[in-house]
């Protein structure tokens, strides 16, 4: 009999409780048993939803409080020595992890927050583990054991434990220590206490996540992996490796090889063909099968899935799982919480929820207990995708003709960046280590009020424009009295910065529950595209103009850049992401070119998640890379030489696409660098960026204030890198999530920090 389980679910409730618990809690309104207790109300929906849904495992473990890796690095105790001199109450595992996490705890604790990057080619962001010298592992899994007693309750538990390769792999060395692999023998006999106190608190499985494996990885680490798991006692229960995002960057006779007694493989991406795997696969293992795509939000075609993986199904007989092809962290909750979308299009899609009835739609199938309903559902499927195929929605005859009428030169600059500096320094005269922001100021609670009273009609249009227009002159009015060289609008406006793009842009929808959790108790709600994209009328130049008029400095536009909201929507699966992309550009291209002509000469175009989309497996990097930045290209080229045009990065690593990043000619790029110490620059100073960059100096993940001296550090460690004349100054990313108080502090200590700098910058000289 063929089994179904997943692989996790999404952790911030129905109606993100998790979210405004945590938010709580970090401000004192709420105790530590008050948190604690809405994460197990949350758990408690995910488990009963499993068990509703036929699954044959309950999976626990999935959850965490704000990040996993972080989880794995509180329960072994391996925290950086900043971070041990701070806390006050060492024996707290929610002190500890919120203060790596946030730099700040609910205690008051402060020391700088552990580096923030991205989990793989996802949305989602993961705090890097750190190790140093001397490190001494102690476990205290308490939070981890009491999810598996809860999920008991439900039926067996499936436990997940983060694999100690993929955490050694992406966590980094520090203080001079350098040697990640010695780490694996520290971690042999409490990782082995781990597994075995899941096992008594009742786990049945143990499923542990390496998906570092799709990365090819150093022969020095797989050996130490394998000999690593080859020593683990699962005391009888059974083992599951878990490798999710992309197939094992692996011969599959390797990968089977590791001491488990099953293996995942997500064929969401790229597909293994049924001979290739049954051959590799050893007669006493079992397969589990990523049938449904954890990371998108359309209905599977059932009978196509049915159709490839029933062989499996008959070969391997109770050796063979089914499941999602990922966690469904990366999905939304429930489609049934969707009260307004356009009933066409809703029927085409599936978030979480529905996605465990797919699977378990599958799974009855497979072991032939079809029976009226299960008929209705299949054929309803059926008849969904048909629609959906033959929708008029989807196709717009103009986007096309558009698209293909493009020549070569509509993708480049008409002048080289050299002759564009010249340019736009005359026109703008601006001073050495200019200061600006990365575009959002505040979200205050006015704000999310106004805006929530405009969309349940309490208020008027005119009446929510007037009110946004009041909180841009504030913006206004606070950066000019800070000091600032460059200005925002703000975007007081806007409530998320690709959300925004998607109400406006026609192909889109947007929802009104579809979150997904970014990082800690940050949410977002991706747009969905469903058909050919185009901009009906001007998106932005009604703010920025606005702004502009309050004062005589520079107003920079804000605008999202193609990538980035394509990676940062549900994309349409029905053609080439290629191709939606470059719409999207063209809509972007007569905003930029609109602004333009409202005498707007700054224009950011952010393309934060660029690196985010490089595919995982190398064969297809090239092409996704040469798409991508072409795209970029499309939106920017089209201009005169005295616009410059900015762009903003954050939370990756850029040495495997820097020749890319220098190819979009951009004339200012701005990127995170507080966190690692500018230890990002070291490669742009290599490959000897030509243009112009703004290293982030400020963390605004961050509750804390950084000093003025702290800035000046920054922007000095930055010349070793950077010419100076090269060098902007600004906070790593918006200012949203940040509250004005210390926005407004820490802001002025960057801009006194940028004087400091230049008056020595301009003695040594």
């Amino acid at each position: 009999m063929t089994q179904a389980h997943i692989l996790g679910l999404p952790r911030i409730g129905s109606k993100r409780e998790l979210k405004f618990a945590l938010e709580s809690y970090w401000q004192g309104k709420i105790t530590e048993n008050d948190l604690l207790g809405v994460a197990k109300n949350v758990r408690q929906a995910n488990y009963q939803w499993q068990k509703d849904a036929g699954m044959d495992y309950i999976t626990a473990g999935d959850f965490c409080l704000y990040d996993h890796l972080l989880d794995m690095s509180v329960f072994f105790n391996i925290i950086p020595t900043r971070h041990q001199q701070a806390i006050s109450n060492p024996n707290s595992l929610l002190d500890k992890m919120f203060l790596i996490a946030r730099g700040k705890n609910a205690k008051g604790d402060e020391a700088t927050a552990g580096e923030l990057t991205k989990w793989f080619d996802t949305n989602y962001h993961y705090i890097v583990p750190e190790f140093e010298q001397g490190l001494e592992l102690k476990l205290n899994a308490s939070l981890l054991l009491e999810q598996i007693k809860q999920a008991k309750s439900f039926g067996r538990v499936k436990v997940v434990l983060q694999g100690v390769l993929s955490y050694l792999w992406l966590g980094k060395g520090k203080n001079g220590f350098d040697d990640k692999l010695s780490l694996f023998e520290k971690f042999k006999n409490p990782y082995q206490q781990l597994i075995t106190q899941a096992i008594n608190a009742g786990a049945e499985v143990v499923q542990i996540d390496e998906p570092c494996l799709v990365e090819k990885l150093p022969a020095a680490w797989i050996t130490k992996a394998k000999a690593f798991y080859e020593d683990l006692d699962f005391a009888g229960k059974r083992s599951l490796l878990n490798v999710s995002y992309e197939i094992p960057n692996l011969p599959l006779q390797e990968y089977f090889s590791f001491n488990f007694d099953g293996f995942h493989l997500d064929t969401s991406i790229t597909d293994i063909s049924f001979d290739n795997i049954v051959a590799a696969l050893p007669e006493n293992k079992f397969l589990s099968l990523g049938v449904i795509n954890g990371r998108n939000i359309w209905k599977a075609d059932l009978s196509q899935i049915l159709q490839k993986i029933r062989p499996f199904a008959n070969a391997l007989e109770e050796r063979f799982w089914i499941c999602s092809s990922c966690s469904l962290l990366h999905s939304p909750l429930d489609l049934n919480l969707e009260n307004d979308l356009d009933p066409e299009v809703k029927n085409w899609l599936s978030f979480g929820k529905q996605k465990l009835e797919e699977l378990n739609a599958l799974k009855h199938s497979l072991n032939n207990q079809l029976d009226d309903t299960l008929s209705t559902y299949l054929q309803q499927n059926q008849d969904a995708l048909e629609k959906r195929r033959t929708s008029k929605l989807t196709n717009n005859v103009a986007v096309k003709k558009r698209l293909s009428s493009l020549k070569d030169n509509d993708f480049v600059r008409t002048s080289t960046f050299i002759k564009r500096k010249k340019l736009q320094q005359e026109k703008l005269n601006l001073p050495l280590f200019p200061t600006t922001t990365i575009g959002s100021f505040p979200q205050t609670p006015a704000i999310r009020t106004t805006r929530k009273e405009y969309k349940s009609n309490k208020i008027t249009t005119k009446q929510y424009v007037e009110a946004m227009k009041q909180q841009v002159a504030h913006t206004i009015k606070k950066q000019e009295q800070i000091g600032l060289d460059v200005l925002v609008h703000g975007e007081a406006e806007r409530n998320d910065m690709v959300e925004y793009f998607g109400e406006q842009l026609e192909g889109f929808l947007t929802t009104s529950n579809g979150w997904v959790q970014s990082y800690g108790s940050r949410c977002v709600k991706p747009p969905v595209i469903f058909g050919d994209v185009t901009r009906p009328k001007e998106m932005t130049i009604e703010w920025i103009c606005y702004a502009q008029s309050l004062t005589s400095k520079i107003v920079k536009g804000m605008l999202t850049g193609p990538v980035t909201i394509l990676q940062w929507s549900f994309v349409r699966d029905d053609q080439l992401r290629e191709i939606t992309c470059n719409q999207i550009a063209l809509s972007i291209l007569d905003e930029v070119q609109d602004l333009e002509k409202n005498n707007i000469n700054v224009i950011q175009v952010d393309e934060p998640a660029l690196r985010e989309g490089l595919p995982l497996r190398q064969e297809y990097q090239n092409n996704y890379l040469r798409w991508a930045t072409q795209a970029f290209k499309l939106s920017t080229s089209n201009i005169a030489d005295e616009t410059q045009i900015h762009t903003h990065m954050c939370y990756c690593e850029f040495n495997d696409i820097m020749e890319h990043i220098i190819g979009l000619d951009a004339d200012v790029i701005s990127i995170e660098t507080s966190r690692s110490q500018m230890e990002l620059l070291e490669v742009f100073k290599t490959h000897q960026y030509p243009n112009e960059i703004g290293p982030g100096v400020y963390d605004i993940h961050s509750p804390r204030v950084a000093t003025v001296d702290e800035i000046a550090d920054l922007l000095i460690k930055a010349t070793n890198n950077i010419k100076a004349e090269k060098i902007w100054v600004n906070p790593d990313c918006g200012l949203k999530t940040r509250k004005w108080e210390e926005t407004e502090i820490t802001l002025k200590n960057m801009v006194q920090a940028a004087q400091k700098v230049r008056r020595l910058q301009i003695q040594n000289d």
